[in-house]
């Protein structure tokens, strides 16, 4: 069986894709770097993290890009032995008007290289291309409309894309308004016994999210809706463990088998907020004697167990609770800082700005992907100024963190201090009582269990002591706060030097069980 979600912890949008005998899931990555995580798996069952797309700064730039700004919404297609990926960097969100470009990068292989990307248009987000079977190339994207007393979701527009100099060839075409539930994004085009089926997302991507399919002879349409759309939603389910169902793409196997990636939530318990972020799952789904796609389950709610394919199974080796510095599963915010230097076994953090920065960070974290975890690290660290700091954060955005960190007062020597980011405005739980701490290296700890989260202290590794009171983890979430967030928690290792001398933290490993 096929167990969701396939890719937990912070993976929205999913495009998928077949290349003979191996699939591939691309996903957005907003502003963590490097940007578009791919996934690979052999038999729709067992995915592990390949390859990250843009991976050097000749391929993206996201330096002070805001909040879950970066890269929305990736599509990844195969056609002519060539990977085609194209994305959106947004580099404002919050405006009436968004600033959205969109790129299209080409390679041999799908760990690359990458091609130098190509700007396509900015008129809105969610880029994708479609290869028809007579050799034309089309991109769509949703159209951005920033007027008042307008829908703002315009619609989705086509434009032919030439084949060999990736250019556009003519003007944007409307070619789908949406359906009733509004809100339209996230297109990808299928062709399928001389239908155009063009897969939406609908609803806004919360707990109204769906999947809409709808239908046409002619690519520039018009466009015939599903007679039960939404094909897929968890909107007015809360009984389903899978929330927020939505943005959808589609694969066939050799055999014909035809499974839906999709976006999906799992809210913490009594709660409706997901603090491991949108995540992806995989749908089992038929094609009708009338050609329309349905869920094989029935219905359209997403399901935790679905048939796997008639593939034999490919298991990769378990990942170890405490990944090398140099892991792909590593991130860092926006840039590939300078300020965060990485072996294998030591990772070397320059202090730089502070976590509410958008500019230099020194910071490498990884996916929170369990809403029961232990996490724990050995830091090195001698501050001499109380604007010297170092140590672990459970990390969402400049606005939302819980930080330990390991700093200086004047009084006391080498402290631990706790600062919270709640919304943007700032506490210290510890007030003026810092906790002082030995010499020498010493180990922090935080635990995850569900919505609380408690942070601890060690100086051997082995006995370790409470530090501060339960915090709120499930504030790390895109459902908390006034400002947008489409991302999700993030476990971080952190280094700042408020006097800009660089004061160094060295970490020995981070492990999380």
């Amino acid at each position: 069986m096929i167990r969701n979600p396939v890719l937990p912890g912070f993976n929205p949008d999913p495009s998928i894709c077949r290349v003979g005998d191996d699939y591939y899931i691309a996903t957005s990555t907003f502003e963590w770097f490097p940007g578009v995580q791919i996934h690979h798996s052999r038999d729709l069952v067992h995915w592990h993290l390949l390859t990250h797309a843009l991976h050097e700064t000749r391929l993206l730039d996201m330096c002070a890009v805001p909040n879950s700004g970066g890269i929305w919404a990736p599509c990844l297609s195969h056609n002519d032995d060539l990977f085609y990926l194209c994305y959106t960097i947004v580099h404002e969100l919050n405006s009436a008007t968004k600033d959205c470009r969109n790129y299209l990068v080409t390679a041999p292989s799908i760990e690359g290289p990458w091609s130098d990307p190509v700007f396509l248009n900015a008129s809105g987000f969610d880029p994708s291309l479609f290869h028809d079977d007579d050799g034309r190339k089309y991109m769509l994207n949703m159209v951005w409309d920033h007027r008042p007393e307008h829908s703002p979701f315009y619609g989705i527009a086509l434009q032919e894309l030439d084949a060999v100099t990736m250019a556009l060839l003519d003007s944007p075409e409307i070619i789908f308004k949406g359906s009733p539930l509004g809100l339209t994004e996230g297109p990808h085009l299928y062709k399928r016994n001389g239908f155009y089926y063009l897969l939406t997302a609908e609803g806004g991507t919360e707990y109204e999210h769906a999947a809409t399919l709808a239908r046409s002879m002619a690519i520039r349409g018009p466009y015939e809706i599903h007679p039960e759309n939404p094909i897929l939603t968890s909107s007015k389910k809360p009984y389903l463990i899978l929330q927020k169902s939505g943005h959808a793409s589609l694969v066939d196997t050799p055999n014909g088998e035809t499974y839906m990636a999709h976006l999906c939530g799992r809210p913490l318990p009594g709660t409706k907020r997901c603090n491991l972020g949108r995540e992806t799952a995989l749908q089992k789904v038929e094609w009708r004697d009338d050609g329309w796609l349905t869920l094989a389950a029935g219905g359209n709610d997403p399901q935790e167990t679905v048939p796997a394919p008639h593939l034999p199974p490919y298991p990769w080796p378990a990942e170890p609770s405490r990944l090398p510095f140099d892991s792909p599963r590593y991130a860092t915010l926006r840039t590939p800082s300078e300020c965060v230097i990485r072996q294998p076994d030591l990772l070397r953090l320059m202090g730089a700005e502070s976590l509410e920065s958008r500019f230099g960070q020194a910071l490498l974290g990884r996916r929170l992907i369990s809403q029961k975890a232990t996490v724990t690290t050995r830091i090195t660290f001698e501050p001499v100024s109380f604007q010297h700091m170092a140590g672990l954060a459970a990390y969402y955005n400049t606005y939302l963190f819980h930080y330990l960190y390991l700093s200086y007062d004047e009084s006391l020597g080498r402290c631990l201090q706790i600062h919270i980011c709640d919304d943007g405005k700032s506490h210290f739980p510890l007030g003026p009582n810092p906790v002082p701490v030995p010499d020498g290296p010493i180990f922090l700890r935080m635990v995850f269990d569900d919505c609380l989260l408690q942070f601890a202290w060690s100086a051997d590794g082995e006995l370790f002591d409470e530090i501060g009171p339960e915090l709120d983890a499930s504030m790390l979430s895109d459902d908390y706060g006034t400002h947008w967030g489409f991302t999700g928690t993030f476990i971080a290792l952190a280094c700042q030097d408020l006097t800009g001398t660089q004061q160094p933290a060295e970490f020995n490993f981070l492990e999380i069980l």
